[in-house]
């Protein structure tokens, strides 16, 4: 098997608020958008990231209801605080303080408007 390319897809109930809020705070640019379906990715980040309205009809019956929960996007950077700082400044609510492991993990958290976890990242080791 080859793999050439990757996505994460995340069923939301506003698809441009989710879309939004990465391009805004994160970085993102829009790839792909229709109704009820966006697209993301940057140059950098190895995947895209997919917002699927709920209740979209090209859905499995069985997976049209759900709700991306359970589920952190977790980012790895560089500038662990600088990030912090930046998305303070721009007003993103911080929902886990930065904290440290005892593994080498050290992350914060914030979450977009339709409660998806975004967890930025740094390993110490």
């Amino acid at each position: 098997m080859k793999i050439n390319a990757t996505a994460v897809s995340l069923t939301v109930e506003d698809v441009a608020a989710s879309s939004a809020f990465l391009v805004e705070h994160f970085g993102f640019r829009e790839d792909m958008a229709a109704d009820g379906f966006a697209s993301l990715t940057r140059d950098d980040a190895g995947i895209n990231v997919v917002f699927l309205r709920r209740g979209l009809e090209s859905l499995p019956a069985d997976q049209r209801d759900d709700h991306a929960r359970g589920l952190i996007l977790a980012f790895v950077v560089d500038d662990l605080e600088g990030e912090l700082a930046r998305l303070e400044g721009e007003g993103v609510a911080i929902t886990m303080p930065l904290t440290a492991e005892e593994w080498g993990e050290r992350a914060f958290q914030v979450r977009d408007p339709n409660g998806v976890i975004v967890q930025l990242v740094d390993w110490n080791g």
